[in-house]
């Protein structure tokens, strides 16, 4: 299949900064941990300004993408990336050489382009296969066949950056989904998956959502001696 030539031109409301003056005032702080964002952000990362607030850090990422790969039942070989953003989570998990397949699901189709992008510049754009639009919509139309060999990843949008306010972060009024939403609609694919939260998320509520008989774990990944978001795993993950 002929390659589109398109792909390797951003949209317009695309950009890779090359130095400070050019980033917006609001993800100038961002842009300064861009390593930590993306370590081949110099090789031509693609973001949008709204996408830099969502990138799991590329050290933490690599942890989850390792505690999933060990953890995850044998004869689970597909991993599905629910929100994937420009791309990091789905990259890690390429990366890891654990799966059969990534699918990588996101709705904006400029976020979209970003993550078939930076996927190519970290040398796995050939495992993963994408798909643009509402994930619980293409889970269930597309993906269904895939569920008794698949995993869940989704690392949902948490109502903007105000979560930081919170001592306590309230996953019933989390937006512009639920916990109760994401679970519900994700254990009708599969009991294995992963939930990428606030790292002040409301332990009770997860546990309240929980089947009975059913194991969730709750892990915190810090980088640089700060707690970053926790993962919650939901089902039978050998975590040890």
């Amino acid at each position: 299949m002929a390659r589109d030539p398109k792909e390797d031109v951003p949209p317009p409301e695309v950009h890779h900064y090359y130095e400070l003056g050019e980033v917006p005032w609001d993800i100038q702080n961002y842009w300064a941990q861009r390593y930590k964002i993306f370590s081949k952000y110099d090789e031509g990362v693609w973001l949008t300004d709204d996408a830099w607030f969502g990138v799991t850090p590329e050290p933490v990422a690599n942890k989850i993408a390792e505690h999933m790969a060990s953890s995850a039942p044998a004869d689970k070989m597909v991993l599905v990336d629910a929100f994937a953003g420009a791309g990091g989570n789905s990259i890690a998990f390429a990366l890891s050489g654990r799966w059969k397949r990534v699918y990588a699901i996101e709705k904006n189709p400029a976020v979209l382009q970003c993550a078939k992008h930076n996927a190519k510049i970290y040398g796995v754009a050939d495992q993963i296969t994408w798909f643009e639009g509402d994930c619980f919509e293409i889970i269930k139309n597309q993906l269904m066949d895939l569920a008794p060999y698949s995993v869940l990843f989704a690392s949902p949008p948490w109502g903007g950056p105000g979560y930081r306010s919170d001592k306590v972060f309230n996953l019933r009024t989390m937006e512009p989904y639920s916990l109760a939403k994401l679970y519900n609609e994700y254990s009708l694919f599969t009991e294995h998956m992963v939930l990428y939260l606030p790292r002040t998320s409301d332990v009770k509520q997860m546990a309240k959502v929980v089947k009975d008989g059913q194991n969730a774990t709750v892990m915190h990944y810090c980088m640089e001696g700060a707690s970053k978001a926790l993962c919650v795993y939901y089902g039978g993950f050998d975590l040890q």
